[in-house]
């Protein structure tokens, strides 16, 4: 087994992805080595079986249902640190506790903030994959450690020119509209963006797109997270009811509340697509190759300046490509 300290170490804590091999591959990382178990009360066991010292250390964990993941990532950070890794940075293809980023009643939490000094404390560097930014501009709001947002519309482009022909982009609301219209461009493809009135989680209305005039083209929905899949559902009714095409619905982030994936594949739609942030069964759409270029910028942070990057103390972003902005 190669040992070197210029050869990362990847920890995959994911879901079962299939980002952890791929991202071996294009890193060419060694896979680090971990012994985990629960003891019977409960409690987390976690030993590093991999030489760290003086290694750049990588940590696989996408946060999607993320209390039961978080003890075991934070032991894993530490114990990291404690080996002299050179540092450790958490890869979170979906990035947890981002919802709630605002006191809306007394006593509430701030739970993304607080979630978000957690992290800080114990990670280098964080990269991650379209974060839920509503209220906040950045993550450098809340986050105090180097971040970079890996954007998935240049890896949904992509699929979408290969697998679908004279495409109509459709995004779920306003909010939508620049990420819809960037890919939208990348794919040469026309879009509309719907408007839509939410009453309740699981109650939400939208109106019909202006469809008349593409009528032979092939509706693509696309949203950052299926969740209870409500808005795509009732979108699709619509389409349905002006005799669109069966729909693709393409999501970053595929959560699938409930029977929604279910509910879904039973409407009038074509295909259900999702990138492999969440492992998923719809997962078609491989965020590695994205990824991996963003998370190369960090594993040469203390290198000599080579007219690439440039060392920043830690706490200061690090604008890298265009593609990860």
């Amino acid at each position: 087994m190669t040992n070197t300290v210029n050869t990362p170490l990847l920890f995959d804590l994911n879901d079962g992805s299939s980002l952890a091999n791929s991202l071996c591959e294009l890193l060419q990382a060694e896979e680090g080595q971990l012994s985990q178990r629960q003891f019977p009360d409960g409690e987390s066991y976690l030993q590093v079986q991999s030489e760290a010292n003086g290694r750049n250390a990588i940590v696989l964990c996408t946060l999607y249902q993320p209390n039961e993941k978080f003890l075991p990532m934070i032991y894993l950070a530490e114990t990291l640190k404690e080996m002299g890794a050179k540092q450790v940075i958490l890869v979170a293809p979906y990035l947890a506790y981002m919802r709630q980023d605002k006191r809306f009643h007394p006593g509430e939490s701030v739970t993304s903030r607080h979630f978000a000094a957690l992290i800080s404390n114990s990670f280098d560097v964080l990269v991650t994959v379209d974060p839920h930014l509503h209220r906040y501009h950045s993550l450098d709001e809340i986050y105090s450690i180097p971040s970079t947002v890996v954007a998935s519309s240049e890896s949904v482009a992509l699929w979408i020119k290969q697998h679908i022909e004279r495409p109509l982009l459709i995004g779920p609301d306003i909010e939508s509209e620049q990420w819809v219209a960037e890919v939208a461009r990348m794919a040469d493809a026309p879009f509309e963006i719907l408007l839509k009135e939410r009453f309740g989680d699981r109650d939400v209305k939208v109106s019909l797109p202006h469809v008349g005039k593409y009528r032979q083209h092939n509706p693509v929905l696309v949203d950052d997270i299926i969740s209870s899949g409500h808005t795509m559902l009732e979108t699709i009714q619509h389409l349905h009811k002006a005799d669109m095409p069966p729909v693709t619905c393409i999501g970053t982030h595929g959560l699938f509340a409930g029977s929604a994936y279910r509910q879904m594949q039973q409407s009038h739609t074509a295909q259900v697509v999702t990138c492999n942030t969440v492992n998923h069964v719809s997962n078609g759409i491989d965020m590695a190759p994205a990824l991996s270029r963003a998370i190369k910028h960090y594993l040469d942070w203390c290198a000599v300046d080579q007219g690439i990057i440039e060392f920043r103390p830690l706490g200061i972003r690090m604008p890298i490509s265009k593609e990860t902005e």
